[in-house]
């Protein structure tokens, strides 16, 4: 026999969404960052009909327009081989943000029911797991993901995989920590004492209560793992040429950054107002979702 969950009823989901709305709209750094966060999305799937450009966006060349500055024809100017920078930097939001959030998501799928079995059974389980954890926190993760991508190969995809490599062990951590405080609760007890199994109770009593701080950090990780995308890809270990990337186009531009200027600095304002908003937008869940400050 299964009992269920306790925590949040509809009339409660109802209301902490609806707080969550009210505190994004006035606050208006939160509803600005959210509504760059949704611009950048939506030009990402309209991609092909925003950009002025669609196949210079994605590699084409046009030796004719090469370096070509900042004009009405080229709103932010074309990089060394003609193309583009508004088609490139519009192309390149897609794996800027698409990306990210499944590395994230697998991420916190790795590490969360691997926190929550730590916390809830404790003894040797939670030593193995930590231990494991920690071996992989020792390492800078940006440090530790550019090791994994240049033993795995170059490419989008094996920089993803770095990037989950490195970056679970935090949300196995967070996770933890709420399954040590939840186990002691009198609902997760009851289901011990009806003999609810434990991998019952682990994914439908205590992981959906970890639901707010790995959400909140997650908001905050989507805007690094951006950076470190960029990068690996600054460096060579993310996406290859000729595909559209943030980081990539400015290694491209880095060596004309004193007279053609514009090609690495638009693709690097492109990363900076991301990330911000991302960062601001997480500091306002974290404020929402903080026991302290929910009313």
């Amino acid at each position: 026999m299964n009992i269920p969950a306790p925590t949040i009823t509809e009339s409660q989901n109802t209301r902490t969404i609806r707080h969550v709305v009210n505190v994004i709209a006035r606050d208006p750094l939160a509803l600005i960052s959210t509504i760059i966060i949704l611009l950048f999305i939506l030009i990402a799937i309209f991609a092909p009909i925003v950009a002025p450009y669609p196949e210079q966006g994605q590699g084409r060349t046009n030796a004719p327009d090469t370096m070509h500055p900042p004009s009405e024809k080229y709103l932010l100017g074309a990089d060394r081989l003609g193309r583009d920078i508004l088609s490139r930097i519009i192309y390149g939001a897609r794996p800027a943000l698409v990306v990210p959030i499944g590395v994230v998501l697998f991420a916190v799928l790795i590490g969360a029911p691997l926190g929550a079995l730590a916390g809830y059974k404790g003894g040797w389980v939670d030593e193995v797991i930590m231990r494991i954890a920690d071996l992989f926190l020792a390492f800078p993760s940006l440090l530790l993901a550019m090791a994994i991508a240049a033993s795995i190969g170059r490419g989008l995809d094996k920089a993803a995989i770095a990037l989950v490599i490195s970056w679970w062990p935090w949300y196995t951590r967070i996770a933890r920590g709420a399954a040590v405080s939840l186990k002691e609760q009198y609902f997760v007890e009851a289901a011990q004492a009806i003999g609810v199994r434990d991998s019952v109770i682990i994914f439908r009593h205590i992981l959906p209560n970890t639901i707010s701080p790995i959400l909140v950090q997650a908001t905050v990780d989507l805007g690094t793992v951006i950076l470190a995308m960029g990068g690996l890809a600054f460096i060579g270990l993310g996406t290859q040429p000729p595909s559209p990337d943030w980081g990539l186009m400015i290694s491209e531009g880095r060596t004309f950054i004193l007279d053609q200027w514009w090609i690495a600095t638009f693709p690097g304002i492109a990363i900076f107002i991301v990330v911000l908003a991302f960062n601001l937008l997480g500091d306002t869940l974290r404020d929402i979702f903080d026991p302290r400050q929910y009313k």
